[in-house]
């Protein structure tokens, strides 16, 4: 069996990675729900841009559902504890997932314009919600959420639901929705031509350029207007989970400290703004693929940004920070971890592959002629 220091690395690894394979493969039909209203100037065009997406776009909730999974199941705790303090924040993000899917399906049965023209602004909304309360969750986390744990263990919020609108979140929510809007805006460059390809290409063009700028200011402000934490004591990676076995202290630029004692986690920065770039130029040269791919690796440096910033804190508790949930100290135990690792070995390989095969089948653009030949057979 792996040891349990190992193991719950190990698993820190597997959730940064579903949260990346979420943001990039839910992302970017959740980036052109966004676009909807805005690429099509008339029903058949907005068509287009849904039936672009509309082969995937359920199946890429498998990403949420599994980082879901694998977060309850490998850190119950942080799990417990979010849920307490953003329990209407992810009412919220689940109303808006329920909206998607009602507005995909609801949206064709009538072709009175008004009816057909509400559905796309609620699916506009449904794919805005997710990613501003992903970039809220994860700015609040970089300031610290207000919970404790009583002598029992049982978490405490001591926070509000308009506490965690605080402009540093905004920021990140921005961030979160423009990365995810520049995602959109390269898979439609790929999948349709003509009028809708041109407005996504000048979407991807501002959007990229607009996340390297608030990413660079996003990390300016983390270098020296936000306090990050430090473990001051000795830690064991291997002993039982426990929050209140250590001593926590915070410090102004704290979050910088693991990129001097680990410089090669600067890549993941240096990534995040390189691929904003590479995006930005590859959409101006009308180059799709080319957008698309520096679109995913700007998604997966910028998420590893905030992972390698806050390592190994999960949850940092602003009220007591000796209180903050780690990855050495949250976990579950050592054979659940094993028994999860083994599940995530053989159910992975399977989501890659009928994930890529489904795209395979589904190669080409959307044109004009097929959605007017199928007017009742697709969205």
């Amino acid at each position: 069996m792996i040891d349990y220091e190992t193991l719950r690395l190990i698993w820190w690894v597997l959730i940064g990675a579903l949260l990346i394979g979420f943001a990039i493969m839910d992302g970017f039909d959740m980036g052109v729900g966004m676009l909807i209203p805005f690429v099509g100037d008339n029903d058949t065009q907005r068509r287009i841009a849904i039936n672009a997406i509309a082969p995937h776009w359920d199946g890429n909730q498998v990403w949420l559902i599994c980082a879901g999974g694998a977060l309850f199941a490998a850190w119950p705790l942080v799990y417990a504890t979010a849920f307490s303090g953003f329990y209407i924040a992810m009412v919220l993000l689940l109303v808006a997932l329920y909206l998607r899917p009602v507005a995909f399906d609801y949206r064709s049965k009538i072709e009175h314009p008004l009816w057909r023209h509400s559905w796309d602004w609620l699916l506009a909304l449904g794919s805005l919600l997710p990613p501003l309360i992903c970039g809220i969750a994860f700015g609040n986390l970089l300031q610290g959420v207000p919970f404790h744990f009583s002598e029992w263990m049982r978490p405490i919020y001591s926070g509000s639901f308009f506490e965690l609108l605080n402009p540093f979140a905004l920021i990140c929510a921005v961030i979160s929705a423009l990365m995810i809007l520049t995602q959109g805006a390269s898979y439609l460059m790929m999948k349709t031509q003509d009028e809708v390809a041109s407005r996504a290409r000048l979407a991807a063009i501002i959007c990229a350029l607009l996340t390297a700028i608030f990413f660079t200011l996003a990390g300016l402000w983390v270098a020296y207007g936000l306090d990050g934490f430090i473990i001051s004591g000795p830690i064991n990676p291997s002993a039982p989970s426990n929050p209140q076995l250590k001593s926590v202290v915070t410090e102004a630029g704290a979050w910088l400290n693991n990129y001097s004692l680990h410089p090669w986690m600067v890549f993941a920065p240096i990534t995040g703004i390189l691929g904003c770039i590479g995006c930005w130029m590859m959409a101006r040269a009308a180059r799709p693929v080319g957008a698309f791919i520096c679109s995913s690796t700007k998604i997966a440096g910028i998420i590893l940004t905030a992972g390698f910033s806050m390592f190994p804190f999960v949850m940092p508790s602003i009220t007591n920070p000796d209180s903050s949930l780690t990855l050495w100290n949250a976990s579950s135990s050592q054979k659940t971890l094993m028994i999860m690792l083994i599940a995530a070995a053989i159910l992975l390989p399977l989501i890659l592959f009928y994930t890529s095969w489904t795209h395979k089948k589904m190669f080409g653009r959307v044109t004009k002629e097929h959605i007017e030949q199928n007017p009742h057979s697709l969205y």
